[in-house]
């Protein structure tokens, strides 16, 4: 975990209506959950979220810059000059053992996403990472939105299909085509991805049934809600301050973590910025 940073006050943009690039999503009721992979999916619930806007894509580089210049934020990372890289493994290793590919990078940041010397030039597209939750919530207070909760973010990635597997149907490779910046390969050792081995442009994949990109894959999404399994209820005091992130990253694979789909969930410490999280946010209506 990364200590030591505390809360900045940012104020909000002068925003007067939604911006462009969010989407409508219209309220309704819908089966949450999934009771046919990890046990904390379960039980399917049916649960009712009014109508919301939703960024249409995560917050790209672009947008966390124009933040960080208007308001001069610094983020966890930034203030404790480290956070938690993907380090690829050159040979196989047991996937059991997740704590053998990260590593506490010093430098890293969202400017700086592998360490001291990586940058994010040419990366405007892509999805800003090394965000912690407190910084989600400043870019989102700032820009006089809110971060979704578990339930408007698992409504809105279904795209309008009530209990399909994926964001998109039933099958994980229509045609043999991935739908989402998942891993491709033997997780972790063997990436067969050719292009961005980490990260893509936020629009480089097919959109939702609700025009939204990359809901599933890419970087995991901070929501609003405490983590407990089984959707149970929590508070801050339990389960070491964990925030739900949902969709899964370019790091969830077949042999390894098969949690790119609506439905999945995972706690994370809210102290805790990786390489790999990233944020979209919300404007809910009076």
């Amino acid at each position: 975990m990364i200590r030591g940073a505390a809360p900045q006050s940012v104020s909000p943009s002068p925003v007067a209506e939604p911006a462009l690039d969010i989407v409508w999503i219209p309220g309704g009721t819908f089966r949450m959950g999934s009771e046919r992979h990890y046990p904390d999916e379960a039980p399917t619930h049916r649960v009712s979220v009014d109508g919301f806007w939703i960024d249409r894509t995560p917050v790209t580089n672009r947008q966390f810059r124009e933040f960080i210049e208007a308001t001069g934020y610094r983020t966890v990372a930034e203030i404790a000059s480290r956070s938690l890289v993907f380090v690829q493994p050159k040979k196989p290793v047991d996937p059991r053992e997740g704590i053998q590919w990260w590593e506490y990078r010093c430098g890293a940041s969202w400017q700086h996403p592998l360490g001291h010397n990586s940058s994010i030039h040419g990366y405007d597209d892509h999805p800003v990472v090394h965000v912690a939750y407190q910084d989600a919530e400043a870019y989102a207070a700032w820009a006089g939105e809110s971060l979704p909760t578990e339930a408007e973010w698992e409504f809105a990635a279904r795209g309008g299909l009530e209990g399909a597997e994926f964001a998109w149907g039933n099958v994980f490779l229509p045609n043999g085509r991935h739908m989402a910046n998942t891993w491709q390969g033997a997780f972790p050792h063997q990436n067969l991805r050719r292009g961005d081995e980490r990260t893509s442009r936020v629009t480089a994949f097919p959109p939702n049934g609700y025009a939204l990109y990359d809901m599933i894959g890419n970087v995991w999404e901070w929501t609003a809600d405490w983590y407990a399994p089984k959707h149970l209820e929590s508070t801050p005091s339990g389960l070491a301050r964990n925030k739900v992130v949902k969709g899964g990253s370019h790091l969830c694979a077949p042999n390894y973590s098969r949690r790119y789909r609506p439905a999945a969930r995972q706690g994370q410490a809210i102290d805790t910025p990786t390489s790999d999280i990233g944020f979209r946010c919300v404007v809910r209506t009076p």
